[in-house]
């Protein structure tokens, strides 16, 4: 990473059109949020995971991949498809259908595995039905499993760096999380199980990029001399010095990702595409996000902070 060994980039000085890509950003995100509530009721296009739907376990008696069961239901139209316990064993989920029993979806799944695969070349394991009562709990917990996991962010780095800190990351971090829903409303990816341990996974990549940074920041503010700098240069020189870093973990991160989502198939696709989207925007968001939002924390409550001195008055005279 010789290439960023003298890097001496101005970020700070760019972080007004940052702000206006971001806000571009989320207002796209939010524009789609809205039309999806208008075209499909819900501002994302939620799995059955969430809406509810039944659930069937099917175990074959010989070798059957997840493609051949995902073509033989229907190809790109077909239920979410996935690997369950022992080989060949799957769970199919399929959406409820107004007017139609669970039974009647439930058979019409089992005859389909049986046109493509044959008669008694299969157990159908167990059937359950995923409610949309179920579903909306489902949602409740997801939502406050992030907002929990951004509390606790803002205690710890409050505590292990100060509180503006703190505050700089939450804010960083819930931007992350708010464009990222944007493009998958956008672009109206399924959202299920997987997509919410993706978005805790966003979090922590998230945050761990924009605690670096702020280690850096802290170690050049408490050199001598570091809080008088100017903090526009502060902020510059401590983003360049760990620029090596974020450029190799983010490119060696999304060199896996990308591979996991050409080779890894329809299953995980939608899970690894989330990850993809939660590291460029991570990544964007510790250089452009987090630090700029910093100092204008620092700048518009610098009084309150107390390790910021006030200069003393000179004694009166007459």
């Amino acid at each position: 990473m010789r290439f960023f060994k003298n890097a001496n980039y101005q970020f700070i000085e760019k972080r007004r059109a940052a702000y206006v890509v971001s806000s571009i950003a989320l207002l796209v995100g939010i524009g789609a949020m809205i039309f999806n509530i208008v075209s499909i009721g819900n501002w994302q296009n939620y799995g059955v995971d969430f809406t509810g739907g039944v659930l069937v376990q099917v175990s074959f008696n010989q070798d059957v991949e997840a493609g051949q069961l995902r073509s033989a239901l229907g190809g790109a139209q077909a239920p979410a498809i996935s690997r369950f316990g022992e080989d060949n064993e799957y769970t199919v989920r399929s959406p409820l259908r107004d007017g139609v029993e669970v039974e009647v979806i439930a058979s019409e799944l089992e005859a389909r595995i049986a046109d493509a695969f044959g008669e008694g070349t299969f157990q159908i394991v167990r059937t359950e039905v995923v409610g949309p009562t179920i579903g909306a709990e489902l949602q409740q917990k997801a939502a406050g499993a992030i907002l929990f996991s951004l509390l606790l962010t803002l205690i710890y780095i409050a505590i292990r760096f100060e509180f503006r800190f703190g505050v700089a990351a939450v804010v960083a971090t819930l931007h992350d999380i708010m464009i990222t829903l944007g493009l998958l409303a956008l672009f109206q990816v399924e959202i299920a199980l997987t997509t919410v341990a993706a978005l805790l996974t966003i979090v922590g990549y998230s945050l761990n990029d924009t605690i670096v940074v702020f280690d850096r920041i802290r170690e050049n503010q408490n050199r001598k001399g570091g809080r008088k700098e100017d903090q526009v240069l502060l902020l510059d020189r401590s983003i360049n010095e760990v620029l090596p870093r974020t450029i190799l973990t983010s490119g060696t991160t999304l060199a896996v990702l990308l591979a996991l989502l050409i080779l890894g198939g329809a299953v995980i696709r939608d899970f690894t595409l989330v990850l993809i989207l939660g590291v460029l925007i991570g990544t964007y968001s510790s250089i452009f996000v987090a630090s700029p939002v910093l100092l204008e924390i620092r700048e518009r409550f610098a009084e309150k902070d107390p390790k910021e001195k006030k200069p003393r008055r000179a004694p009166a005279t007459v």
